[in-house]
Parts: C-alpha cells; sequence; structure tokens
C-alpha cells in the first residue's frame, strides 16, 4: 500500500469481536486475522495517528447467549471477554513493536490499567495505542455506546466503526433483505436515528447525533481499510452533520 496521508489525529476504532475470528478453525481467535488489523493500525500509529479501540466480544461471549441467567450478570461476563479481546491485540501489537496501553472500566489491576479520562488522553499524546476493555464498566450498555462516549470524552476526530460482511450502512440486514436499501457516500444522523438504521445501537446513535460525533462505517473484510479510512478516502459511509457535506441520498443494493 501507497504512503498515504491521514485526516484525522486522534481516532477510535470500534471492532467487532467477531473480527478477530473471522476464517477461524473454531478457537475464539484467527492470530492471522488479528495480526493483519494490527499491522494496519501500526501503519495509521506511524503516520502520527492517534488510535484508540474499543473491541466487543461476540467471538466469545453474547449477552443473549445467557438467557436463562441474570441479565446483568449475563454482560458481566461480556465485559470480561472483552478485555481477553484487548489483551490480545495488545498483545500483537507490541510483537509489531507498537505501545500498547489496556484500560478497563472495571478493575483488574495485574493486567491492566484502570481507566482514567486524562490517563488515556497521555497515552495518546505519547503515541501508545490505547484500548478500552470492560465496555463502560455497567450492564445494560452495548460496546457500541462505550466507543462513542470513549470518543466524547478522548475528543476524537471520529469513530471507525469496521463492520464484518458489509461495506456500507444499509436499512436491512442485506444478507437477509435482499431489497435493503444502500446508504452510500454520506449520511446524516437524523437520518440514523429516524429510520432506526442498525448499524449502532439505538442508544449509541442518539448519543453520536446529540454529541456531534463522527462516524464512519465500512467493511473489514480488508483490514487496509482502516488506513484507508484514517487517510479520509470515500469508503463505506460517512454519518455527520456538517451541513456542508452531507449528502442523504441513497442508492439500492446493486
Amino acid at each position: 500500500m501507497s504512503a498515504i496521508q491521514p485526516k484525522y489525529k486522534r481516532v477510535l476504532l470500534k471492532l467487532s469481536g467477531e473480527a478477530l475470528n473471522k476464517g477461524g478453525d473454531g478457537g475464539i481467535l484467527n492470530g492471522n486475522v488479528v495480526r493483519r488489523i494490527c499491522e494496519s493500525v501500526k501503519r495509521c500509529a506511524d503516520m502520527g495517528v492517534q488510535v484508540s479501540i474499543v473491541v466487543g466480544a461476540g467471538n466469545i461471549w453474547r449477552g443473549r447467549m445467557g438467557a436463562d441467567m441474570d441479565s446483568a450478570r449475563a454482560d458481566h461476563m461480556g465485559m470480561l471477554a472483552t478485555a481477553i479481546n484487548s489483551l490480545a491485540l495488545a498483545d500483537a501489537l507490541e510483537r509489531l513493536g507498537v505501545q500498547t496501553r489496556v484500560m478497563t472500566a472495571i478493575e483488574m489491576k495485574e493486567f491492566a490499567e484502570p481507566y482514567i479520562r486524562l490517563r488515556a488522553i497521555h497515552h495518546l499524546e505519547l503515541g501508545r495505542v490505547t484500548i478500552f476493555a470492560c465496555g463502560l464498566g455497567m450492564p445494560y450498555f452495548s460496546t457500541d455506546t462505550a466507543a462513542v462516549m470513549r470518543a466524547k470524552e478522548i475528543d476524537a476526530d471520529v469513530v471507525l466503526i469496521a463492520k464484518n460482511g458489509v461495506e456500507y450502512v444499509y436499512s436491512a440486514d442485506p444478507g437477509i433483505a435482499p431489497d435493503a436499501v444502500c446508504y452510500k457516500g454520506k449520511l446524516d444522523y437524523s437520518n440514523l436515528v429516524i429510520r432506526k438504521l442498525k448499524v449502532i445501537d439505538p442508544t449509541a446513535a442518539v448519543f453520536a447525533a446529540e454529541n456531534h460525533i463522527k462516524l464512519h462505517v465500512f467493511g473489514m473484510d480488508d483490514p487496509e481499510n482502516i488506513c484507508r479510512a484514517v487517510a479520509g478516502e470515500p469508503i463505506g459511509t460517512i454519518i455527520t452533520d456538517d451541513p456542508a457535506t452531507v449528502c442523504n441520498e441513497v442508492n439500492p443494493t446493486v
């Protein structure tokens, strides 16, 4: 990949847990995929971009798996699972020579730092990739919500939302609804909220809209898309409220 010029100074990358196990052999992690993701993150960091990450845990645990459990306890298990994925990312990045810090919303100081906003910003300013684990430390809030809230706290320029199997925002799951509408280019917050688009959960969508947090949604089939998004290339769907750039045209799925 040729040299690119970053558009953003500080980003928050939201990864799904499933992204770490894509094409795996039944385990919770696919080492080759994790390495490719981290190589792309390293290229961004080498360009001087301050990178933070929130990762889900769908490759290990989802709340619905605990349907017969107390729902808060099921969510606590999910938070712990995000710590496992965060440590795996940190290990892969450090093997590539990237300084990292894992910060958790639930104290587990033997192997991660507690999340403190100003300390997180300090790590980013020193060029350390900073990974936020355990969501917000409370049940009933998704990692989507954790991502947009952490982005607001650290004053990130954009939340990069890397999706599995889709390259844009759709009106419905294109794998289930063949007539799903594809939203290419740019989309405004009102469409995200009013149309109840499923790109992120509703709580996260409302928070992003109210706090004017720019979202860039793109596919993760090629991890190099992380660098392309950081460079501001026109991939995926950008969600914003900038009146100078918003375009609400929609294109049918092709």
